[in-house]
């Protein structure tokens, strides 16, 4: 078995999609996920799985609507590399640091349209399942959003600082 991390999108900001992590857990417990451990209420969960990661997306997506009425968009991805991430940071590393997590490995073509030299002095570098954002301010201050970088490279995307996804690794 390998250890699965998974990162939902868009739960428990501002009193809407509201799921308490604990609850979350003993759901995915009952539906036979292994040593389930998460961590603060934002949509992050480990696990022990053996399953293809598409599948273990699918059951989530598919418990969290069955559960709770609402669709939440969930990336999984392997411990080992939110690690290579980790160890892959091209800034130097402050509290304006932040990982954009994507679904899926957004088009080349997509990519090269991106001007980086439009959003200085904030940057960004986009690798195929993640994004390393450097703000200059705080990250709901960026223009360099979820929202921004779904629309322009059409995958889904969540982000984290860059404490959590350091508490990722040790889920």
């Amino acid at each position: 078995m390998r250890r699965l991390i998974c990162i939902l999108r868009g739960i428990n900001v501002g009193g809407k999609r509201k799921i308490l992590m604990q609850d979350l857990r003993s759901l995915l417990e009952k539906d036979g996920f292994v040593n389930v451990k998460t961590y603060i209420q934002s949509g992050n969960i480990g696990f022990d799985s053996d399953k293809e990661i598409i599948q273990s997306v699918n059951k989530i997506e598919r418990l969290i609507k069955d559960n709770y009425g609402f669709d939440v968009p969930v990336i999984v991805i392997e411990q080992t590399k939110i690690q290579d991430i980790i160890e892959g940071m091209p800034y130097g590393v402050n509290e304006n640091i932040h990982i954009t997590f994507l679904k899926e490995e957004p088009a080349i073509e997509k990519v090269n349209n991106l001007q980086i030299n439009e959003f200085l002095p904030e940057e960004f570098k986009i690798t195929p399942s993640a994004i390393y954002l450097k703000c200059v301010e705080k990250y709901h201050q960026s223009k360099l959003s979820n929202n921004f970088f779904e629309k322009k490279l059409g995958v889904t995307a969540t982000t984290r600082n860059w404490k959590t996804v350091n508490k990722l690794v040790e889920l």
